[in-house]
């Protein structure tokens, strides 16, 4: 008798499944963007808010979208599966190719952003040695690489390991982030002014805004819309999910609900202690976060709390985001266009570790480079570009799935009423594609020393890396006695 193959199991629930989903999308995507964003689009002052919200549409179409497929194709690679059975297989490996890769390099870069938190920490906390060490470069590097790795192992571990690390941390995160809620509206702007006065501080700048201009929110929006970027590593786990065609749908709308109404919430309690021209000032000046700015109005244990909260936040993206691009990886492999080791499943664990280990080395990347390179942005502003083109691809799928693949598209039992699901992917469809256009329009418009810093010639770049691999394994497929027409009509085996 044969032994049975080693396969992934299903048993991550709700709970573990949102998490995935809130864990991936709060980071810096809270404390910092929504206050740096005065220096990246002058002129927003205090329209941050109104921006939020339309920068909350595009993702919430695409999470619709999603939803509605997760219900019918719950298998390990979400997005891949979805395209590559309801679209087109080229499609649905180059878009989440870019993704992969633009998730791999930011991985790193959390893992690098993260050390100065901590030096804060402890700078608030009076340990003046330790936080002196954490600005020493490689002691910098060493730190960010066991933090990967450290994910890397607890994601190896099996899912009792992954959700037993992930919840805790989720529930610490927002507890630490309600300090911020609750202190912002507890303070007003006549407190800040006379904090600031007492700790020495000046007269900040009267900056201008263009207030109600609405090209200037647009672009405001366009960047704050990496804020609701995570919520799709919900999908990549629809291998290792309990009732999946239940739980998945619910689990992305709660998560991007639940993180939707934390951004506004945050966001709006900073800026009502914090004066936006102070914001908008000091933002031109360095590179700001809300901890540093409520730091002139909360005392030191507070401060430190929030800083705390600003680190566990960045830390807690990376074993979500570890688990999204392995899948990913490991979804390719199983249909024959990567590596087929990379699909290999550890016989106790239960889990793609080759694909893990993968994935940390190409974290470790990013670490790297953002330490030799000094500078950060690109690789988030290459995620920005996949992000939007994968949710542009998923809202398209939604239209073509009926006629590309009908009897999965009778899966669909999340939004199931068929005009329903044209509406919302032809709304998302268009939305994105203004994004996606104002987007790039702003990243070819920047000013950059070299074209080899904007996002979107590397962005083609990697999709032509990507179209190389592609057309190399489908020949090798059709060279074979698979039959491949019929492979990518039905969902991979469990």
């Amino acid at each position: 008798m044969c032994e049975q193959k080693p396969s992934l199991t299903r048993q991550m629930g709700l709970l573990t499944l949102t998490a995935t989903g809130i864990c991936s999308m709060l980071g810096a995507s809270v404390y910092v963007v929504p206050f740096m964003i005065q220096r990246n689009v002058p002129g927003i002052g205090p329209d941050v808010l109104p921006a939020f919200v339309l920068a909350a549409i595009p993702a919430l179409l695409a999470a619709f979208a999603y939803a509605a497929l997760a219900s019918a194709m719950p298998r390990a690679g979400g997005s891949y599966i979805y395209a590559s059975r309801g679209l087109n297989p080229y499609l649905g490996f180059v878009a989440s190719f870019s993704q992969w890769f633009g998730l791999s390099i930011v991985i790193g870069v959390i893992a690098y952003i993260t050390v100065p938190f901590l030096r804060d920490v402890c700078l608030n906390l009076g340990w003046s040695g330790v936080a002196a060490s954490l600005e020493v470069g490689w002691i910098r590097v060493c730190l960010a690489l066991l933090l990967v790795w450290t994910f890397v192992v607890i994601n190896i571990r099996g899912a009792r390991s992954y959700e037993r690390t992930l919840i805790p941390m989720m529930f610490l995160m927002f507890a630490l982030g309600t300090i911020v809620i609750v202190s912002g509206f507890s303070y007003d702007h006549s407190d800040f002014i006379t904090a600031l006065a007492n700790n020495g501080g000046g007269d900040f700048l009267q900056t201008e805004a263009s207030q109600g201009d609405w090209k200037t929110i647009l672009s405001a929006a366009a960047l704050l819309f990496a804020s609701f970027i995570g919520f799709d590593s919900i999908a990549q786990a629809g291998g290792e999910a309990r009732d999946p065609g239940r739980s998945l749908p619910r689990a992305i709308l709660l998560a991007i609900a639940i993180v939707g109404t934390f951004y506004f919430l945050f966001t709006a309690a900073v800026y009502h202690t914090v004066p936006w021209r102070f914001v908008a000032s000091e933002a031109m000046e360095k590179d700001i976060t809300a901890p540093g700015l409520l730091s002139y109005v909360l005392p030191t244990g507070l401060g430190a709390a929030i800083i705390a909260g600003a680190a566990i936040a960045l830390i807690n993206d990376l074993p979500a985001m570890l688990l999204s691009v392995s899948r990913l990886m490991f979804a390719w492999a199983s249909d024959g266009i990567f590596p087929s080791a990379i699909s290999k499943i550890h016989s106790t664990r239960h889990t793609p570790y080759i694909a893990l280990i993968a994935a940390g080395g190409t974290a470790s990347i990013g670490v790297l480079g953002s330490h030799f390179a000094g500078d950060f942005f690109l690789g988030i502003d290459i995620m920005v570009t996949s992000m939007m083109v994968n949710f542009l691809l998923m809202c398209i799928t939604l239209i073509t799935v009926h006629k590309m693949n009908p009897e999965l598209a009778e899966e669909i039992t999340v939004f199931k009423n068929r005009t329903l699901q044209k509406v919302l992917g032809l709304s998302g469809v268009i939305v994105l594609s203004v994004f996606l256009v104002l987007h790039t329009h702003k990243d070819l418009t920047s000013n950059t020393s070299a074209w080899y810093f904007r996002s979107s010639p590397i962005w083609l770049i990697v999709m032509g890396f990507a179209s190389f691999i592609f057309i190399y394994k489908w020949r090798q497929l059709k060279a074979s006695n698979i039959d491949i027409v019929k492979q990518f009509q039905r969902l991979p085996a469990e």
